[in-house]
């Protein structure tokens, strides 16, 4: 018997439907990206400037804590208590030691304001603290 002579032998040429598929699922990936990296700025704070403020990458795990002028605290575009802060924190540093945490205050907050999430830091054992600044102007970045 001869069953050569009832296979077919179709060339497989480039399949156009998943490769429209995976670029599709990127560009969406990507699109969430950037709305979730802007959450940080979009409350308006404007940041102090410093003449050694440097830009610096980001890091994986990075919270963003924003004090805004009259000194309320947000992450993510939320209104924390200091009671909810410190026990957010506090559940970051159990399950990750070593995340870095940015204090970006406005320029005009309260300087308690800004002691209080550092000592909220410190009570919950986060080491890694630094603070947002922009460069100085005619300073080039």
């Amino acid at each position: 018997m001869n069953f050569r002579n009832k296979v077919q032998e179709n060339s497989v040429g480039f399949q156009m439907a998943p490769m429209l598929d995976i670029i599709f699922i990127l560009l969406i990936h990507f699109m969430a990206a950037t709305i979730f990296a802007h959450w940080e700025h979009k409350l308006g704070i404007t940041v102090p400037t410093a003449d050694s403020g440097t830009r610096g990458i980001r890091q994986r795990g990075e919270v963003i804590i924003n004090v805004d002028e009259v000194g309320k605290i947000y992450i993510n575009s939320q209104e924390m208590s200091v009671e909810r802060l410190e026990s957010l924190l506090a559940e970051i540093a159990d399950a990750f030691q070593e995340y870095p945490v940015v204090i970006r205050a406005d320029r005009n907050s309260r300087h308690q304001s800004v002691m209080t999430v550092l000592d909220i830091c410190t009570r919950v054992k986060i080491h890694n603290v630094a603070f947002a600044s922009i460069p100085a102007e005619g300073r080039p970045e």
